[in-house]
């Protein structure tokens, strides 16, 4: 648990849990404050002395408002850091997990980023159906629950953690407020939904939002802005912008009407300012304090409607044009998954999971794996999925092999997903080191 200390009202530091070890034991000296954000306090002992802690240790902090994250974060991916970057702020605290510069996973405490809200949201599940789940298992098994009661589909889980992982990077790199932290510690530890996301592919996708943002804030500063409702809706406006015009009463800000209307801040802030853009809103720096006569009580909230999953960055080219050292690569990787997963008895339904995905096309588009399937060993056919190349690939763009590679791998990462909800902890560790130990071959060869 985090030490905690209060400022109070003499500007003396005060221990929030007198009855634990003081964390300041050992730091004994003379400190200069440190101009900073009024969320963040940084000491620095003069002289120096120099020293160490064990980890997990905070190595950066900074405030989030003087220097971007996405550089930040740029420059993790480029020099293969891992471990993570969290930042606190007027929306939450978030958090992302990299591993060797790619995002392995997020986490995050507002409502709007959780995964039964990320499936309401997407359309694959009704709220009464996540709330049963809940009611049944921990927030953190309701993905898995949902599965397996049938109403949920295991390729549509991993499409919806993906997209919950990345909602929660775009929320931090829009971030610009509040302050950030690099913690460096290990990341081999099994804790919730372990994928990878390409960094920079999340980038690219976050300067599009990035863009968008500086534009809401010519009009809308900052999230902590309340919300007036001016007119009614006129019938014309899409369901989002319907939801949050019910909410308004003048007492919520930006950030808490995301809160209520279970979107992120981005999604918000843009509904806002459409609503400001159309007349039906405006914005103040004071809620209203007493609701006036007249003044309609917030609706109730249907089903988010449905949101497209983020698009994958196409793989590294690689140099040579035989498509057979990838296909055999892969399926070595997908044998291992399934041998893994044989372990523990269940590999006739992950095949059958993985070729459920395959035939629905629910993982990747590419035309090279239309009417393939997964044999009961877990691989493909290889000499089919050689001809499904050779007879596609003038629609696989100019560096077809990349793109083959990249299906392969979209299939791969939800094997893996699929494989480490049946596994122990260090079982699916070991998995994921044998998979990247192979997948370093096709980098050499």
């Amino acid at each position: 648990m985090t030490p905690r200390f209060r400022i109070d009202a003499s500007a003396q530091l005060v221990p929030e849990d007198r009855h634990v070890p003081s964390p300041l034991a050992g730091r004994s000296g003379t400190y200069a404050l440190m101009a900073t954000a009024p969320d963040l306090l940084v000491f620095s002992r003069t002289p120096a002395e120099g020293g160490s802690i064990p980890v997990p240790r905070v190595v950066l902090a900074g405030d989030a408002g003087g220097f971007p994250l996405s550089d930040l974060i740029a420059f993790l991916s480029q020099s293969r850091w891992s471990g993570v970057v969290r930042v606190h702020s007027p929306g939450g605290e978030r958090s992302v997990t990299l591993r060797e510069g790619e995002v392995r996973g997020a986490s995050s405490d507002d409502p709007a980023d959780r995964l039964g809200e990320v499936l309401v949201r997407m359309g694959y599940v009704e709220r009464a159906q996540v709330e049963a789940a809940l009611r049944e298992q921990p927030p953190s098994k309701v993905g898995r629950s949902l599965v397996e009661k049938g109403l949920l589909k295991s390729h549509d889980l991993f499409k919806c953690v993906t997209h919950q992982v990345s909602e929660i990077f775009h929320a931090i790199v829009l971030c610009r407020e509040g302050t950030f932290f690099l913690i460096d510690q290990p990341v081999e530890d099994k804790s919730g939904h372990i994928i990878q996301l390409s960094t920079q592919s999340l980038l690219m996708d976050s300067i599009r939002k990035i863009d968008e943002m500086a534009h809401f804030r010519k009009r809308i500063p900052h999230g902590r802005l309340y919300v007036t409702r001016k007119r009614a809706s006129d019938g014309k406006l899409e369901e989002d912008e319907d939801r949050v015009l019910g909410l308004l009463d003048g007492r919520r800000t930006i950030l808490e009407l995301g809160h209520a209307a279970r979107l992120s801040e981005f999604d918000v802030t843009k509904v806002v300012f459409r609503l400001l853009e159309g007349g039906f809103a405006s914005v103040t720096d004071k809620p209203l304090m007493v609701p006036g006569p007249g003044v309609p009580t917030p609706i109730p909230q249907p089903s988010e409607r449905t949101a497209q999953a983020p698009a994958r960055a196409p793989a590294r080219p690689v140099v040579t044009v035989d498509p057979r050292p990838v296909a055999r690569v892969f399926n070595f990787i997908f044998r291992e998954i399934r041998d893994e997963v044989a372990k523990q008895g269940m590999d006739r339904e992950f095949i059958a999971a993985a070729n459920a995905a395959l035939s629905g096309q629910g993982l990747s588009s590419s035309p090279v794996l239309e009417g393939l399937a997964f044999a009961p060993d877990g691989s493909l056919p290889e000499n089919k999925l050689i001809e499904s190349f050779e007879r596609h690939r003038a629609q696989l763009g100019s560096e077809p092999l990349a793109t083959f590679r990249q299906a392969l791998s979209d299939m791969m990462f939800f094997l893996l997903f699929q494989a480490g909800e049946l596994l122990e902890s260090r079982a699916d560790e070991d998995l994921a080191r044998r998979v990247k130990e192979l997948l370093s071959t096709l980098e050499v060869s």
